[in-house]
């Protein structure tokens, strides 16, 4: 087999770049260029119901043959047909319905996480009612001066089989809702007048194997362009030869001709340097001017361009440095259209012998999954929800995200440009057999082509993308179809993109048996249960390139710990179904962080792991005792197991508030091994356990440490080869403190001490950020702890909390991160801390600033205020 590294992927000598937050965003000073993308989120109305007399006309099998007729497939944008107008006379979708008694709400919307928890729902999916049918309509004023102007709707995710009616005129739809997608709304609609648009969704119960969310869930975007425009999403830029000196930047252009004639046109392509906040600074680094391009009416071309940018500042986890491509469609010496990628200069490559390297330096993929979902927000696409996840995990030294199992928000990859975290970009859970009953595999036969070319296109220019996924865990691993279909996903992919390889997440012991030579990554999932393994399997197929593409899976609930402490990674359970914090534990198939570990440190010529998870997730609550989705049963003679209300999962490293678990701390001593720390579990307030055996465990960057119990050594242990914690089990309990000494090279490398507390006194409310803007859409997240009078959190606190909001702002979410919380999320000012904590989310509201006050109160303990400025 031919090595990937000398494939046709070049994958060592390639740039991909980066579309910015706002992808198609005209420059300010060239507004005249005829090109505006406007947010579409603003002042929808909304109802969690069919129209009454939709019967089953607008049922996914009676649209599908109307949904595939208007599909473009020379630019995948859906355009509507000339005469079918299924669903015309369903009132909803009408443009003179009375909508007036409709709820009032802006985009980003997940109806399911408004709830209420049920526990006769499925706890795969999180207790909560994601599924039903709903529909969305907003009412709009186009200005006169757009009359010749083509206007499309980008969307750029909604759950699920949207479908889109323009003043009472079907659009079509899509029905996969991760995918990304635009409408042509030119046909249907009103210049100078007012505009009517309806979506209905139509989200099916069983669809998933976790929590999905339901509505349009990320942003829309109104665009206006002139007839000849470039096209969405085509534009591509790479850069196949970079230096110091020196970057190539090949720049393709697709320009649409949408006017009734025939006509000339040229791409005028500029290269500018962005700043940290994405801005262009500074003149042009490049420019370049095409040839003429000669353009039919309902015809699309190519104009290839290449630039040198001088000095190209590279594009690194570290600085992630950005560039931006400017191209300007000009008609008779006149800018009709301009349109802006943004990009980042670097390499990357696969070695199947030594691992991943960045700017050719090798860098080990430290990754999570993480699912959709954003906790107390629900799938709701927030920037500063994504944006504080993608902080918390580069605060643990994690490099990279694997979207899984579907596209993700742009949000999420813009992020990940700017901010400097690589990405597996995931397709697919299911490919044509189901895992769910009502799940892809009812779309895979039609739209399976679409989904990845749509995919592939959209995210191509991010520098974050190393790497694409396109099935997890699939049900064809080893046979024929899968091989076959394998193949198709492949060539399907690189004909949007042959810059990077494309991978599966491979549960069986040989997963495919027959893939595209060169072109093809082999992921395992959960590699120590597999044969063959690491090594066994590099040996067989030492050409291909291998990751740990989903490991360890151990399960932990914050702050919990069970005695006494077992080795068994079936134990760990409570009662109350909550799983201990001791980082021993985890379902049979998977496996505690340190054996992955030490297989990675085996087989160096893997190329790194993603961690199920990064975060917990709604959805799958696998513990150890009986409940949850699929957990083992208790064993005989354990305590009696209350009823299980489990809601989300104990898998993440970090919890569903975003609160760190232990666990983080092995991870950060892996992975930041030049960063000092030293983490004690477990916490030391253990009323009725003195003069018990009650072990502790440290997580350190060093080699060796040294504990002591009120200032008494407990001894010095030093990390042997394959040993990735320090323990001391035989320590005994007595109230006081916790201190340990770690060692690097013989030298005092980091300390941490932690104490018994005092009773809960007071209240604390600490946001992470004070000032936010008012936009509507940004948010703060107040820590809200309890304390002990010398004020330190007292970690078994429980204590019930209320909250009130005055000025310009409002509560979003509460939670606590506790697994088995059937607590209201949404629509509540009250929560109960778990383990000491709480979380209350906050937002400004749009257009308004000033002071907004949270005050929490509990009984018995001093409240707390805080004041976070919305401007």
């Amino acid at each position: 087999m031919k090595s990937p590294v000398t494939s046709l992927l070049k994958i060592g000598a390639v740039l991909l770049a980066a579309l910015a937050l706002l992808p198609a965003q005209p420059l300010q000073a060239q507004a005249t260029a005829g090109r505006e993308r406007v947010s579409f989120d603003a002042n929808w109305r909304f109802i969690k119901a069919d129209a009454p007399d939709a019967g089953d006309t607008l049922s996914y099998n009676n649209l599908k043959a109307q949904l595939l007729a208007n599909m473009n497939y020379a630019d995948y944008v859906v355009r509507p047909s000339a005469t079918a107008n299924p669903g015309a006379d369903v009132s909803y979708a009408k443009p003179d319905f009375d909508d007036s008694s409709w709820r009032q709400l802006n985009l980003p919307h997940d109806w399911g996480i408004e709830g209420p928890f049920d526990q006769s729902l499925n706890a795969a999916t999180g207790r909560l009612p994601y599924f039903g049918t709903a529909w969305y309509r907003k009412k709009f004023t186009m200005p006169a001066g757009d009359a010749t102007k083509r206007v499309f709707l980008d969307v750029d995710g909604a759950m699920s089989y949207a479908s889109i009616w323009l003043n009472g005129h079907y659009l079509g739809g899509w029905p996969y809702g991760y995918t990304s997608f635009q409408v042509d709304m030119t046909p249907y609609i009103k210049a100078g007048a007012d505009n009517v648009i309806a979506i209905r969704l139509d989200n099916p119960n069983n669809s998933s194997r976790w929590y999905p969310g339901g509505g349009i869930y990320r942003h829309v975007w109104l665009e206006t362009m002139n007839p000849v425009h470039a096209t969405h999403s085509g534009t591509f830029v790479t850069t196949p030869d970079i230096s110091a000196s020196s970057a190539t930047v090949n720049v393709k252009v697709d320009v649409s001709n949408e006017s009734a004639a025939a006509t000339t046109a040229k791409v005028k392509t500029d290269i500018y340097a962005l700043n940290a906040q994405g801005e262009i600074t500074g003149s042009a680094l490049a420019s370049i001017t095409s040839d003429d391009l000669s353009i039919d009416p309902g015809a699309i071309k190519t104009a290839t361009l290449e630039l040198k940018v001088a000095n190209p500042k590279l594009w690194d986890t570290d600085h992630p440095n950005l560039y931006a491509a400017v191209s300007t469609i000009q008609q008779s010496g006149a800018a009709v259209d301009s349109y802006q990628a943004n990009f980042g200069i670097r390499t990357i490559k696969f070695d199947p012998n030594a691992g991943f390297f960045l700017n050719g330096k090798h860098v080990p993929l430290n990754g999570v999954c993480d699912h959709a979902d954003l906790g107390p927000l629900g799938t709701v696409s927030n920037v500063r929800g994504l944006e504080r996840q993608i902080q918390i995990l580069k605060e643990m030294g994690c490099n990279a995200i694997r979207t899984s199992h579907n596209p993700p928000t742009p949000d999420l990859l813009n992020l990940c440009d700017r901010l400097g975290m690589l990405v597996m970009d995931e397709s697919f859970d299911t490919w044509d057999r189901a895992k769910s009953r009502n799940d892809y595999n009812l779309l895979w036969p039609d739209w399976h082509i679409a989904d990845v070319r749509v995919q592939i296109r959209r995210d191509r220019n991010h520098p974050s993308v190393v790497i694409y996924s396109v099935g997890n865990e699939i049900g064809d691993q080893g046979s024929e179809v899968g091989n076959t279909i394998l193949y198709e996903l492949v060539k399907t992919v690189h004909a949007e993109d042959t810059t990077r390889l494309v991978l599966t997440n491979n549960s069986s012991n040989n997963g495919f048996t027959s893939y595209p030579a060169g072109e093809y990554a082999f992921g395992f999932s959960y590699e120590p249960r597999l044969r063959p393994n690491y090594a066994t399997y590099h040996e067989q197929h030492p050409d291909v390139v291998l990751m740990g593409s989903e490991s360890a899976s151990c399960i932990s609930s914050r702050g919990v710990y069970v005695f006494p402490v077992v080795e068994a990674k079936g134990g760990g359970a409570a009662p109350n179904h909550l799983m201990s914090s001791y980082d021993l534990y985890a379902p049979g198939w998977a496996n505690i962080p340190d054996v992955e570990f030490a297989d990675q440190d085996k087989n160096p010529n893997v190329a790194g792991e993603f961690v199920w998870t990064g975060f917990d997730y709604l959805g799958e609550p696998t513990n150890n005792g009986g409940g949850g989705r699929r957990g083992a049963p208790p064993a005989a003679g354990a305590p009696q197991f209350l009823p299980d209300t489990s809601r989300s999962s104990y898998f993440g490293i970090i919890d569903l508030d975003g609160f760190k678990k232990d666990r983080f701390f092995i991870y950060q001593a892996r992975w930041r091994p030049d960063f000092p720390m030293a983490h004690i579990l477990p916490h030391w307030n253990w009323a009725g356990r003195e003069g018990q055996v009650t072990p502790v465990h440290v997580y350190t960057s060093g080699d060796e440490a040294e504990l002591f119990v009120n200032d008494v050594s407990q001894g010095r242990k030093t990390k042997g080869q394959y040993e990735y914690r320090l323990r001391w089990d035989d320590v005994v309990y007595q109230p006081g403190s916790l201190h340990v000494v770690a060692y690097k090279n013989g030298k005092v490398w980091a300390e941490e001490t932690i104490k018994t507390t005092g009773d809960a006194a007071k209240v604390d409310a600490a946001p992470d950020r004070t000032t936010i803007a008012k936009d509507g859409q940004d948010i703060s997240y107040v820590t809200v702890s309890i304390k002990d009078k010398d004020g330190l959190t007292v970690p078994t606190a429980m204590n019930p909390l209320h909250y009130e909001i005055s000025g310009p702002g409002e509560i979003v979410a509460v939670d606590n991160g506790d697994e088995t919380s059937l607590a209201p999320i949404v629509g509540s000012n009250d929560s109960k801390a778990f383990n000491g904590l709480a979380l209350v989310i906050v937002r400004a509201k749009a257009g308004q600033s000033g002071a907004i006050t949270l005050t929490a109160t509990s009984a018995g303990l001093t409240t707390a205020k805080t004041v976070i400025t919305a401007k």
